[in-house]
């Protein structure tokens, strides 16, 4: 880097785009490796990467998701049958391959995009 622009305090370019196919798919078995307990994470990856709207949006949403199995797991009892148990199977669905497929599926491009 240049160091004149490093002691006017410019930062150095940040790249925009997404990582290769091997990091995104290590990336995608993190929450599948921890059963959905670090489902956030990918999200939160790709919105610090990409920085759009609508990363920062499935950020909120699986972050929500998260927090919301966290206190599903906390206030359930262990032998849970009906809603309460459907509730739990699918805030850890979601956490677990929602947040998987949303990191190897990001940002592949829509059918609006590729329109452009």
């Amino acid at each position: 880097m240049n160091q004149a622009a490093f002691e006017k305090g410019v930062e150095p370019p940040r790249r925009k785009g997404l990582p290769g196919p091997l990091p995104r798919v290590a990336l995608a078995s993190v929450p599948l490796v921890s059963l959905g307990v670090l489902g956030l994470v990918p999200s939160l990856v790709i919105a610090l990467r990409r920085g759009t709207r609508g990363d920062r949006l499935a950020a909120l949403l699986f972050t929500a998701t998260s927090v919301g199995w966290c206190f599903q797991i906390a206030l359930t009892p262990e032998e849970t049958h009906g809603f309460p148990y459907l509730l739990d199977l699918l805030l850890l669905a979601t956490s677990t391959l929602g947040a998987a497929a949303h990191c190897l599926l990001a940002g592949r491009g829509s059918i609006a995009g590729a329109r452009r």
